[in-house]
């Protein structure tokens, strides 16, 4: 990206330097952090890889970056396994079915992006992995997070003026309904025609995974674009939030299932002990980091919107294009 140094190659095998794992633990926590958060996971790894570089091939590090969310992805195999598992001891026939149900609609979700994804692949890779592209996609999804917020919150004002919203959410199957004024007061203003993931259709679910197809610019945010998605198209936030990971678990698992063919395949690569102590820790550390963010934001946004991440997407973007464009050329940093 930019101007980046190239890198000096794998290390010396079986050589396991302490500070290059502590570079993957350092990428393990910005995955585990912004790979949840509408920040773009991809995007800040590119970045920090202008200041902390890995002592690997490029092949490596290339795979490497998708790889490491299997971590992620994990911390959602094991916080929704419930969910997930259809052959869950305490589902009954029902249970089973809409779990069911639930993977139909993640799969459903999932085509849009494997369709342009797969074949488009090296060319995303080749053209669109810059600061450039990083620095517009920040600022415009930054925008959109923006105004969307601000659309819905004068959409509930008029909802609740007119008494449609003559109760703060409609009950769903993981939300007991209250009234307005006592949502308002525990400060939850989430709200949506669509309260759970069993009101979900097959038609929704594609919707949001026609949004994802955006993620495939770096920058953009996977769970950016489909969290972005659900909100248009009805969703509450939580709704939204929670299908974001679901449809994670088979797009992250096929990307580095991709990657991995590869970089053994197509570029050569091959694992010492230095390059599996190396995606060991990052994804270990990606895990742990996620099982905690994870948690956090499925409480964070019931009370809040996303106009936060918005503004902090505007500000790195800006942040991004001052440094590439402007102090790295005039060799200030």
């Amino acid at each position: 990206m930019g101007t980046t140094a190239p890198r000096e190659g794998r290390f010396a095998e079986d050589a396991l330097d302490i500070i290059e794992l502590l570079k993957s633990a350092f990428l393990g926590v910005v995955e585990g952090i912004t790979e949840w958060l509408p920040i773009s996971s991809t995007g800040h790894l590119i970045l920090v890889d202008e200041f902390v570089q890995l002592n690997v091939t490029p092949e490596f590090w290339n795979m490497f970056q998708v790889v490491i969310q299997l971590g992620a992805i994990l911390a959602v195999c094991v916080l929704f396994f419930h969910d997930l598992n259809p052959f869950s001891p305490s589902k009954g026939a029902d249970g089973r079915r809409e779990t069911w149900k639930l993977w139909g609609k993640i799969v459903l979700g999932c085509i849009p992006a494997a369709a342009v994804g797969i074949p488009l692949d090296d060319f995303m890779e080749e053209h669109l992995y810059n600061s450039v592209v990083v620095a517009g996609a920040l600022i415009v999804y930054g925008i959109a997070f923006i105004a969307i917020e601000m659309w819905r919150a004068s959409k509930r004002r008029r909802m609740i003026e007119s008494g449609e919203l003559a109760v703060g959410r409609p009950a769903g199957a993981h939300f007991a309904p209250r009234s307005i004024a006592a949502a308002d007061d525990e400060g939850d203003t989430d709200f949506g025609s669509i309260t759970s993931l069993e009101d979900l259709s097959f038609k929704t679910a594609f919707g949001i995974g026609c949004f994802q197809v955006l993620s495939l610019i770096p920058g953009t945010s996977r769970s950016g674009s489909t969290i972005i998605g659900g909100l248009l198209l009805g969703c509450t936030r939580a709704v939204a939030s929670k299908f974001t990971f679901f449809l994670a678990v088979p797009v992250m698992f096929g990307a580095s299932a991709l990657k991995l063919l590869k970089y053994l395949v197509l570029d050569g690569g091959t694992f010492g002990t230095s390059e599996i102590a190396i995606m060991a820790v990052g994804c270990l550390t990606a895990f742990v980091v996620s099982l905690v963010v994870i948690r956090w934001l499925m409480g964070f946004v019931r009370r809040h919107d996303f106009k936060g991440f918005g503004v902090y997407r505007i500000i790195l973007g800006i942040l991004v294009l001052l440094y590439f464009l402007v102090l790295q050329p005039m060799g200030i940093l």
